[in-house]
């Protein structure tokens, strides 16, 4: 029986993948996650999804292991976690208005058998038109400056939206849900039946 492993130290995706109720393991994986020339979003986040989880393979020999990646493309470009507090401003004046996507890449690769599977979800939030006072206050209140996009979207940064889209909200956390079930069920781990 196939263990899990979760190649990420994110607090958000670890506490997406307990939703599962099975257990697993934690492991940072160790890998660059500079974008190569020329690559695109989704191909940026399948190939860091993918090198997230076989990073672990040799550590983790007769597991599954979960690898996942996100970015967050605002006019064609990507943006990544703003650190400060003026940084998170400046995104959601840009965001402001606008359609925000997220490219979240997904891989699970089984260890025993060198199987991989990869997927790329993309998720958008289309943002409401949003004043500099509720911008600062947001960004007071919330702190997102550790999170892609300056916002949390499981907390107070539901206000600033107009819609969501997209098959999985798991998904702008950082973790499709859906994806990962189908993937391990094709590994014969069934959640559902652990």
């Amino acid at each position: 029986m196939l263990q899990l492993v979760l190649a990420s130290t994110s607090p958000y995706r670890r506490e997406l993948l307990q939703k599962l109720d099975v257990p697993f393991e934690c492991a940072a994986p160790e890998v660059d996650e500079l974008p190569l020339p020329g690559e695109s979003p989704r191909q940026l986040v399948l190939r860091l999804a993918q090198a997230k989880a076989q990073a672990l393979a040799t550590r983790f020999p007769d597991h599954l292991i979960i690898g996942s990646d996100q970015v967050c493309v605002l006019g064609g470009k990507i943006t990544g976690k703003p650190h400060t507090e003026e940084n998170a401003r400046l995104q959601l004046r840009e965001a402001s208005g606008h359609v925000v996507t997220f490219y979240t890449g997904l891989a699970v690769y089984n260890s025993a058998k060198g199987h991989l599977q990869t997927e790329c979800e993309p998720f958008d939030v289309h943002f409401r038109h949003l004043t500099d006072a509720e911008i600062n206050r947001y960004v007071h209140k919330e702190q997102p400056l550790n999170c892609a996009g300056s916002f949390k979207s499981e907390g107070l940064g539901i206000t600033l939206f107009e819609r969501l889209e997209g098959r999985d909200s798991n998904t702008l956390i950082g973790l499709p849900l859906i994806a990962l079930c189908k993937m391990l069920r094709n590994e014969q781990f069934n959640p559902l039946l652990r």
